[in-house]
């Protein structure tokens, strides 16, 4: 199963984090053991030296004082310093000190094994005698590798050259407690420096990913004609890149919607252009008064249906050209609906029609007035057009599936099965009960887009006694529960 791109970035940085967190892990503390036995030698240098200076005028006079010597250096041994070092407590102490003449034989050893034993060949002895800087690092036990010491001379002269060594020693071993406190203090930050890292790589990949799945859900529901805003992602190339897809889709559809509409529009207008000219060209002729009132009278509501078709042309033109509402505001359906009623109150009379309005909820809504007014209109319109005399038309709003639903019941013949699923397509219309005539087909078409531009949706079916139109619309903060009239 291959990867995705997000877990592939993923692993890709982590895995350079890990790498390089290693690598200089590896570097530092290769470096940190030298590093300490530098810093050490370096003291032991000037303790060296020290020391030559106070032992030297005893030496330029001829002579040694091993004794007390010995006894400082016992006395030395036996300190306990007490002193907290980084951490580690230090209390003992751990040189040895040895003292060769000029020819490198050992005078004086505080550990009291040399005496007497020529020294001579030993870095330290051999190039301080010769004027030079002299240090060895020796095992005590050649089988073992971790019994190292380190050996720092200087030398100890008088008015005519070098006459003896001074050489002070310190066990490796002594320091190697400071290396290893120094080494797992390292691995912890630097443990914690990967794992930060990887957090990292895990945040930033997941913030892409993000982006990336946002910006391939706008794409994949361009492509299915879906109305989706553009996403707007963090960072300035992602964004940019929404805008240029944006800005493709918009040319896109611009042009394969005039295309459309030029297709449509030419269709639609070839029955009522036609019979136009039939009418203009009949009425050309001598004819008798009846006949001519009858085309006049075609010419006239073929002339209306065409204003009619190219009013709810441009109207669906507009709302399917935009991504959201121009204008929000908060609206009452129920005043809104109650104003649409009083107005179609003329045809309600003349169709012997009763009209019942039920609002179960102080109904407010965020809406574009004017496009949601024209909704309801066309749905009101429709009922009306499809009860027969003496029937019945009920409305209700009311809160369903947590939305504002406004519902219109009309009583009269059920839609046919076959009609039901394409009710809502543009220009599909079915015969007017009444007269036989269609409509222009774009009534329900254009109140599906003003539901799905406010976020709602639109349903008709069959009911019992009829057909019912459901429009649902996202509720206002503000909107309440009220009782139902009785």
């Amino acid at each position: 199963m291959p990867f995705s791109l997000t877990l592939r970035i993923f692993i890709i940085y982590g895995v350079f984090v890990a790498l390089t967190a290693w690598f200089v892990l590896r570097l530092v503390n290769d470096q940190i053991k030298p590093a300490v036995r530098q810093s050490t030698e370096e003291a032991l240098v000037d303790t060296a030296n020290l020391l030559a200076e106070l032992v030297g005028s005893e030496m330029r006079n001829g002579g040694l004082p091993a004794a007390a010597l010995a006894e400082a250096l016992e006395r030395y041994e036996r300190r306990q310093p007490g002193a907290r070092i980084w951490g580690l407590n230090k209390n003992t102490v751990s040189h040895r000190i040895y003292i060769t003449d000029a020819r490198g034989i050992v005078l004086f050893d505080s550990a009291g094994e040399a005496v007497g034993a020529d020294y001579s060949r030993w870095n330290d002895v051999y190039l301080t005698l010769r004027g030079e800087y002299g240090a060895r690092s020796s095992p005590q036990d050649p089988d073992d590798a971790d019994s190292t010491v380190m050996y720092v001379a200087a030398p100890i002269r008088d008015d005519t050259g070098i006459i003896g060594v001074l050489t002070v020693a310190k066990p490796n071993s002594s320091l190697q407690p400071y290396i290893d406190q120094a080494q797992r203090q390292l691995t912890v930050y630097g443990a914690a420096l990967v794992l930060l890292g990887i957090a990292f790589a895990a945040v930033l990949s997941w913030r892409f990913g993000r982006a990336l799945s946002l910006m391939t859900g706008y794409a994949a529901a361009v492509s299915r004609g879906e109305r989706v805003a553009p996403p707007r992602p963090t960072g300035t190339d992602l964004r940019q890149l929404a805008d240029a897809i944006e800005e493709m889709r918009v040319k896109l559809e611009g042009k394969d919607y005039v295309q459309r509409y030029v297709e449509t529009l030419t269709h639609e207008l070839k029955s009522p252009l036609a019979a136009i000219r039939g009418a203009a060209e009949l009425l050309q002729d001598e004819m008798p008064a009846a006949d001519r009132k009858k085309f006049l009278h075609n010419i006239v509501s073929q002339a209306e249906r065409l204003q009619d078709l190219s009013e709810r042309l441009l109207g669906l033109a507009i709302i399917e050209q935009q991504q959201a509402p121009a204008a929000l505001e908060a609206t009452s359906l129920a005043a809104m609906v109650a104003e649409l009623v009083a107005a179609a109150q003329p045809r309600f009379t003349a169709g012997g029609i009763a009209v019942s309005v039920v609002a179960t909820t102080h109904a407010i809504v965020r809406a574009e007035r004017f496009m949601l007014r024209q909704a309801l209109e066309n749905l009101l319109d429709n009922a009306i057009r499809w009860t027969p005399r003496d029937g019945r038309i009920d409305i209700e709003i009311a809160m369903r599936d947590r939305a504002l639903c406004v519902t219109i019941t009309n009583s009269g013949p059920h839609i046919p099965d076959f009609a039901l699923p394409r009710l809502t397509e543009r220009f599909y219309a079915l015969p007017d009960p009444v007269n036989g005539r269609k409509g222009t087909g774009l009534g329900l078409n254009f109140v599906k887009e003003v539901a799905a531009l406010h976020g709602g949706r639109f349903a008709i079916d069959n009911v019992e006694d009829g057909v019912r139109a459901r429009l649902w619309l996202p509720a206002d903060s503000h909107t309440i529960p009220t009782q139902a009239p009785s």
